[in-house]
């Protein structure tokens, strides 16, 4: 069985800048190219995770959405997915109005296309995410949102401050329970901002670990993790091997079989071409 690695993207294969150096793409594509399994699991959409990696010529499944969405980028695809009710983001979307916060709603059209819900966008931190993405066709502005049963909601993303967010929080917590998955997050881009995501119960990077591993013929056992943040300790907790870079979040660490460099030193290819170099001498 080949060897089989799965890489968070920012904060872990990607640079600070949101950029890959030539190293990393040389190695990735030596990787793949000798029979390598690689592939990427990311809170990103694969239209804003293709934008920073489309270099590398990714021939298996990416996990996308935090594990929302399993997605084929050959036949450009969507593979499996666990995405919300509408009628469930929409009772959120209710709680969140309360505190004067709206969400932006990633979700898929009854084309598998997709699409970024959301009212006028004026906080900062929302105005800030969408003029990174310029140019970006899935944002759909709506005078009053509500997701119709035409979508199949991947996450409800709210973007503030920790104050901001926090009564959310611990209002949907006690509203919706098990309903949904919850990430809370600090964003590395957005200064002083924190993401906080509803997405299905199933939605998350650990069952994507365990979905991808399935569609590439290996066992979870077998498979190298590579992360940073919060969102990844599902896969951390799942894989066989967890590595994690060493400005990672303490609870990563923690759950760590190894600490490597950081992203800004090609840390998770470095540590790819060291185990090839390993294995074949």
């Amino acid at each position: 069985m080949p060897s089989c690695y799965l890489t968070d993207l920012d904060g872990t294969l990607l640079r600070t800048d949101q950029s890959l150096s030539d190293y990393t793409v040389a190695q990735l594509k030596e990787a793949l190219e000798a029979g390598t399994i690689v592939s990427y699991a990311t809170a990103r959409s694969y239209m804003s995770s293709e934008r920073v990696t489309s270099i590398i010529p990714w021939r298996y499944p990416v996990v996308l959405y935090n594990g929302a969405m399993i997605f084929d980028p050959i036949a450009k695809r969507v593979i499996e997915g666990n995405w919300l009710s509408p009628q469930l983001s929409n009772d959120i979307m209710e709680a969140g109005r309360l505190y004067g916060l709206m969400p932006l709603v990633f979700a898929l059209d009854e084309r598998d296309r997709e699409k970024v819900l959301h009212e006028k966008l004026y906080r900062s931190g929302e105005v800030d995410f969408y003029n990174s993405r310029p140019d970006d066709p899935r944002f759909q502005e709506m005078d009053n949102l509500k997701v119709d049963d035409s979508y199949r909601p991947l996450i409800l993303t709210y973007i503030g401050l920790y104050e901001e967010l926090q009564p959310l929080k611990l209002t949907v917590e006690q509203q919706f329970g098990g309903l949904v998955h919850i990430q809370f997050i600090k964003d590395a881009y957005i200064k002083d901002h924190y993401f906080l995501e509803m997405s299905h119960p199933l939605a998350n990077k650990g069952e994507g670990a365990r979905i991808w591993a399935k569609l590439v013929g290996s066992e979870l056992e077998d498979v190298t993790v590579f992360g940073d943040n919060l969102n990844d300790l599902g896969m951390f907790r799942a894989a066989g091997t967890r590595i994690a870079v060493a400005d990672a979040h303490e609870q990563i660490k923690q759950l760590a079989d190894s600490i490597i460099g950081n992203s800004n030193e090609d840390a998770v290819a470095r540590y790819i071409a060291v185990e090839r170099s390993r294995l074949t001498t």
